[in-house]
């Protein structure tokens, strides 16, 4: 049995409805089976936690106006702004003073990477998740030249590119969600990578074709910029062409969500807030497709893993498909322009061969999804 300190930049047991927070909390209680689990975080609402083979501490966050201080320091050292957010010097205490009493330091994130020890000999691993260089790259893209988050954007993707190569060089092992971006790293960092994919705990086959279903939904957590931006754009420049024809068709947006983007989009005809709920069950009948309509995009898209968990039919955009090898196999509809969404749509809408095929394929991939089957790489690279 290893004993192992996981170090999160959020508390994984917050039930946060966010991917990064599910899979921490996923890949703890799975290394818990066989090892001694430390996990530190910083989130003053559930302090301690013990159970037989895993505890949990966590720090009060830091200040706003600190925080805004340590933003200053990063950028002063050049490292990436959410580094100086995220921060917090008492858990860079306690990681430097106590990681001498375990074998492997487990970092969620390239946030928590920043704790990694000085003159560290440990094995080190670290679950990157996706390459956000690239994903803030494409964020500030999609903003006006002259918009001043446009410039923040651009200057934190070259922040964290740097960042990221830094991690490369120092990490024992690093986890990737995307076979695609694996592809994107130097070959010299190559042995030191590892795929594994986010993973789903059930799978309910609740999808039933009707000609009178009306939803369309978007789960995912609404305060993530390019989930933001998907779920205005569907609200403005989507539905009210879908609603032409088919006047009663609803947008049903679930996940966490700020007060005033709730507010300007629960103003939208046929819009539909629920925020974030534990069990998504009773809020998916009578559903058309679950939708993926992100322009910025890297890594796995976990909602559509979550759509087809439930077999619901799927339509995502070009970028989505691009980083996701599992649309080839369940061949999951992509389109490349607004025109070429709103066809499949009003296809799953009217068309039942068209969504019962789709639904059917989507429950023959996802059983490769399961935790059950995904939790056992990280066995190995920590064994």
């Amino acid at each position: 049995m290893k004993k192992i300190l996981f170090i999160c930049p959020r508390n994984p047991f917050s039930e946060r409805y966010s991917g990064d927070v599910i899979r921490a909390k996923k890949f703890i209680y799975s290394l818990s089976r066989n090892n001694y689990v430390k996990v530190i975080s910083s989130d003053f609402k559930d302090s301690q936690k013990k159970e037989s083979k895993l505890s949990y501490e966590s720090f009060k966050e830091i200040n706003f106006f600190i925080k805004i201080f340590y933003i200053i320091f990063s950028l002063i050292k050049i490292k990436p702004l959410q580094l100086g957010y995220f921060f917090s010097p008492k858990i860079k205490e306690y990681v430097q003073n106590n990681y001498q009493n375990y074998d492997i330091i487990f970092f969620q994130s390239f946030r928590a990477a920043q704790y990694m020890p000085e003159n560290n000999k440990k094995k080190c691993i670290l679950d990157m998740g996706d390459l956000m260089s690239e994903n803030y790259k494409q964020t500030s893209a999609r903003y006006f030249f002259f918009n001043p988050i446009r410039v923040v954007y651009y200057i934190e993707s070259l922040l964290v590119k740097k960042y990221e190569n830094f991690c490369f060089n120092k990490f024992t092992k690093i986890l990737l969600l995307s076979k695609k971006e694996m592809s994107c790293v130097e070959k010299k960092y190559k042995k030191k990578l590892a795929q594994i994919s986010f993973g789903v705990n059930n799978i309910n086959k609740i999808y039933r074709f009707h000609q009178k279903n009306y939803k369309i939904i978007f789960i995912g957590n609404i305060k993530y910029a390019p989930n933001k931006r998907a779920c205005f754009e569907f609200a403005n420049k989507i539905l009210p062409f879908i609603n032409e024809i088919y006047p009663n068709i609803e947008f049903h947006i679930i996940g966490e969500i700020s007060k005033i983007d709730k507010f300007f989009l629960k103003r939208k005809p046929n819009v539909k807030i629920l925020n974030k709920v534990k069990n998504l069950k009773p809020y998916l009948s009578k559903t058309i497709c679950g939708i993926a309509n992100l322009r910025i995009a890297t890594g796995i898209q976990t909602k559509l893993l979550t759509y087809m968990s439930y077999g619901i039919p799927s339509v995502c955009s070009q970028q989505v498909a691009e980083n996701f090898d599992a649309i080839k196999e369940s061949k999951i509809s992509f389109y490349k322009n607004n025109k070429e969404m709103i066809k499949i749509i009003l296809k799953l809408k009217r068309n039942k061969n068209f969504s019962l095929s789709a639904s059917k394929r989507a429950l023959k991939t996802i059983k490769k999804f399961k935790w059950e089957k995904v939790l056992p790489v990280l066995n190995k690279i920590v064994a």
